[in-house]
């Protein structure tokens, strides 16, 4: 016997989507984030956990190079990330963000716009960044190619009040994506 069209919404109603959570990582270039972020996803995927990764320097990309590295550019970088993460969070995906975030207005729109919230603040040594340099962004700036290079350039301030601090001189990959996949997934 097939369900009448009734049912299968009353099913639907009984059974909304639960939100998920996004964990929004911020710190300077060649931290971690990134890397970071890819096995959180990964290991929490792995658990059966749905998970999305978005990344700023991708979600710059899909500007095209129009897009500047001013305050006002940074913050829609931002405010795109923002959309993406809290569209996919109320889908019920647990959501990953890997962004540097430098600017104070951008951190205070990050905590405005988001729900279900948890920052987490990559930090490591600039000098330990421009040795890890996988863009070539230090090089480029200490060569005078560049001057935007917050951390080089101009100095990256930590975030104020983070939910989370993780240091990627101190901690290995896998110590620090233990620990939060293993915070995540006792939520799930």
């Amino acid at each position: 016997m097939t369900p009448s069209r009734g049912n299968e919404s009353q099913s639907a109603q009984a059974h909304p989507v639960q939100p998920g959570t996004v964990l929004w990582l911020l710190g300077p270039t060649s931290a971690g984030k990134t890397t970071l972020a890819s096995r959180i996803v990964m290991e929490l995927r792995e658990r059966g956990v749905p998970a999305i990764h978005f990344d700023g320097d991708e979600v710059r990309e899909l500007f095209d190079e129009g897009l500047g590295f001013s305050e006002k550019s940074r913050l829609r970088v931002v405010s795109a990330l923002v959309h993406l993460a809290n569209k996919a969070r109320d889908s019920g995906l647990h959501v990953v963000v890997s962004a540097l975030t430098a600017g104070e207005d951008a951190r205070a729109y990050v905590r405005a716009n988001v729900r279900n919230l948890t920052v987490g603040y990559v930090t490591c040594s600039i000098e330990t960044c421009a040795r890890r340099d996988p863009k070539g962004l230090y090089r480029q700036a200490m060569n005078g190619e560049i001057d935007t290079l917050i951390g080089y350039n101009t100095e990256y301030r930590p975030p104020a009040n983070p939910d989370l601090i993780l240091d990627t001189e101190t901690q290995s990959l896998d110590e620090l994506s233990s620990l939060i996949v293993s915070r995540y997934t006792s939520r799930a």
